[in-house]
């Protein structure tokens, strides 16, 4: 399946948005989005919002984080190597061997994550970030600090490859994808009359804090809100699927069940995707998702919530995969979900 638009998601992908330093992947979204959204809205905490027939009484909010996991900068020795604590999910074992770009303070610097050669015995058993290091090639404490500070951000050099022209693998496709697609959504639904509001929001800081979603769903109040975010495909070698269920690429999108999604939400969406002959998958979030959906639905009032997933193999490494199937499946359901609503939905689990 051709993905449309490809050329927008791989610059996002390119652009480094590490936790708490999204304006730059921010600006493109905006960019890109202002094309065909009524109007562009931003907030305090970052996020960018495309918005379309802001009139309606009805507000649908979708939320896809921008931000990726990163290196943070903790401390630097007199011979000018960095060591680095997590900002996010980070995983030590990943990082071994990687090379880095530090978004220092005063340029953009290369550095590579050093690995102690396996002829010195290697590195053994369980380790940390704590344990590793940087070098970027200085002689010194000084000499590195006229480029790098502590606090400096630093990710993956890593880029974008296509996998027989069927999966995107790279850094940060969570949630970068997601951020693609609600843009995507908006971009469909802006030729059609809408019944809804429709507020796509770029949201910041999920990786840490997910303090994005809830500024975010406190501004607009939101009548019900759906997080598009990634989740662990398991359909690769050495993953229990008893414990962690089966949910493959070129699956479908996945929807979650579990306390804090609304059932109505999820009927609805299955609905659609019947009536699209899409494929779903499912995931279980019992009592919490790990993703904006929890903040979004406890701001004001609460927020009835769904959560969309994208499968998502590798999680929180260099080359997470992804398969575009799925991304347009995913955008082609949310689209035909929206299109189709009346405004008049009642979300209320007890009224029929």
């Amino acid at each position: 399946m051709v993905l449309e638009n490809k050329d927008f998601l791989l610059e996002l992908l390119e652009t480094p948005s590490p936790s708490s330093m999204e304006v730059a992947i921010q600006r493109k979204w905006m960019n890109y989005v202002e094309r065909f959204a009524d109007e562009i809205m931003t907030d305090h905490a970052g996020n960018a919002i495309g918005v379309l027939n802001k009139q309606a009484d009805f507000k649908i909010l979708l939320a896809g984080h921008c931000d990726e996991i990163a290196l943070v900068i903790n401390r630097i020795d007199n011979d000018g190597f960095l060591y680095f604590d997590k900002m996010g999910g980070i995983n030590p074992k990943a990082a071994v061997g990687m090379k880095v770009k530090i978004q220092g303070y005063a340029k953009e610097i290369t550095g590579v994550i050093g690995v102690n050669a396996q002829h010195h015995g290697g590195i053994k058993g369980d380790f940390d970030v704590a344990d590793l290091f940087i070098d970027c090639g200085a002689k010194s404490k000084e000499e590195i600090e006229s480029y790098v500070q502590i606090g400096d951000l630093a990710v993956y050099d890593r880029r974008p490859e296509s996998l027989m022209n069927r999966y995107i693998a790279g850094r940060g496709l969570d949630n970068r994808t997601g951020a693609f697609i609600v843009a995507e959504v908006l971009r469909k639904l802006s030729d059609k009359q809408l019944n809804v509001g429709v507020y796509a929001a770029s949201t910041v800081n999920e990786e840490t804090n997910m303090g994005g979603a809830y500024f975010a769903a406190a501004g607009l109040e939101p009548t019900m809100a759906i997080a598009c975010d990634v989740t662990f495909a398991t359909d690769y070698p050495n993953v229990n699927k008893n414990k962690y269920g089966d949910i493959q690429l070129d699956g479908g999108p996945v929807l979650a069940k579990g306390a804090p999604i609304n059932r109505k939400i999820n009927q609805w969406l299955e609905q659609t995707a019947k009536r699209l002959d899409i494929k779903v998958q499912y995931e279980l979030t019992s009592s919490m998702t790990g993703t904006d959906a929890d903040k979004m639905r406890l701001t004001g009032r609460g927020v009835p919530v769904s959560l969309v997933s994208l499968p998502l193999r590798y999680m929180h490494s260099p080359v997470e995969t992804v398969s575009t199937k799925d991304i347009e499946e995913e955008i082609e359901l949310l689209v035909d979900f929206i299109a189709n609503m009346s405004g008049d939905e009642n979300l209320n689990p007890l009224i029929d």
